[in-house]
């Protein structure tokens, strides 16, 4: 299971990176091709030291890689990050659904409430 293989950490770096607009928005954007930091300041109604610590965050979850090119950094997906946090959800999913259906037999073996009068 890829929860057993990270440790609290790493799942915290993952779901902190996960929970922000603008680190979504820039794990979409270089998941469909690379960007210059530059390039993800200038579409964003913020500064590029804000835009550069967005990717530093997504750069320590693993999502995203920087790689420095003349007087550039390019942002580029970590496709074996993004698959193993898609793993990570998808077993979070099955957690979910299985104890969702536990708690429905639950409920079906109690039967229906009895009006106590």
């Amino acid at each position: 299971m890829v929860v057993d293989q990270l440790g609290d950490e790493a799942l915290d770096r993952l779901f902190q990176a996960f929970a922000d607009t603008t680190r979504r928005d820039i794990v979409r954007r270089v998941t469909a091709g690379e960007y210059s930091v530059s390039g993800l300041a200038a579409l964003y109604a913020m500064s590029f030291a804000a835009v550069q610590k967005h990717v530093a965050v997504l750069e320590r979850a693993s999502l995203v890689t920087k790689e420095k090119r003349g007087r550039e950094q390019i942002v580029r997906a970590n496709h074996e990050g993004l698959q193993k946090a898609r793993r990570l959800l998808d077993e979070y999913e099955v957690m979910w659904r299985q104890r969702s259906e536990r708690i429905a037999d639950l409920l079906a073996e109690t039967g229906p409430p009895t009006n106590v009068e």
